[in-house]
């Protein structure tokens, strides 16, 4: 056999193997999901953002990703773009999720409130696995108490995270919009709708400390500050 056949025959080999490889071990390309992993995905095209889903595995790392495709005859702008972000949750935060995820049977069966018909929030999906587990459920409202906490806590971070967005927004393009939307933010703490306060705590640290900022927006920063260390 001469060398360059010889060659032939190694380099189809190596590309092959990996190949083969994975169809006899159809799981092997899953190895991410053998990691306990929650997700909760929204798609509601009447609020802003129309879509999004937070990814949180058992070690805290979690994945945030957001879209509101622009609608007809409305102008976009850097504020409403896709936006994806990587983050570490707070130990407590993290450990609520799965234990949440645990009392509702990690999302074994269905959810939604069914009783009566009620108004459109949205369509959220739950979706829990591991090694040994996978499932899902899909539900506008739900009446039991796990996922009604889930739900909270997963609409809290985005609403963190988007107010963060707006601010950076605003900061850079409209400085005088910021007290509006900090009034916002504090509004939404107040009603216990954000959550993970901490992981815009830079953002909030810099407006407090930038003079060329109204003094009311950078009192309502402080107050988010002081808010976001206690968590």
């Amino acid at each position: 056999m001469n060398r360059q056949l010889l060659y032939a025959l190694t380099m189809f080999a190596l590309l092959i193997f990996p190949a083969a490889l994975s169809a006899q071990s159809p799981h092997a390309a899953e190895g991410a999901s053998t990691v306990a992993t929650v997700t909760f995905d929204c798609d509601w095209p009447a609020f802003t953002p129309q879509k999004f889903s937070v990814v949180v595995k058992a070690d805290g790392s979690a994945k945030y990703s957001s879209s509101s495709p622009t609608r007809a005859n409305e102008e976009s702008s850097s504020a409403d773009e896709d936006y994806q972000l990587d983050f570490k949750l707070t130990p407590a935060t993290r450990d609520k999720i799965f234990s949440l995820a645990e009392q509702a049977d990690y999302f074994k069966g269905d959810f939604d409130y069914r009783k009566h018909a009620i108004a459109n929030t949205g369509k959220k999906t739950l979706s829990y696995s591991d090694a040994t587990r996978r499932a899902q459920t899909v539900f506008n409202y739900s009446d039991n108490p796990a996922i009604q906490e889930l739900n909270r806590i997963f609409q809290g971070i985005s609403n963190t995270l988007q107010h963060g967005r707006r601010l950076v927004f605003l900061r850079r393009f409209d400085k005088l919009g910021l007290e509006a939307e900090l009034k916002y933010a504090e509004q939404n703490a107040e009603s216990h709708n954000l959550a993970e306060l901490q992981l815009i705590a830079p953002l909030l640290e810099s407006i407090v400390d930038d003079k060329s900022i109204l003094n009311i927006a950078r009192q309502r920063a402080k107050r988010l500050l002081t808010q976001s260390t206690a968590q």
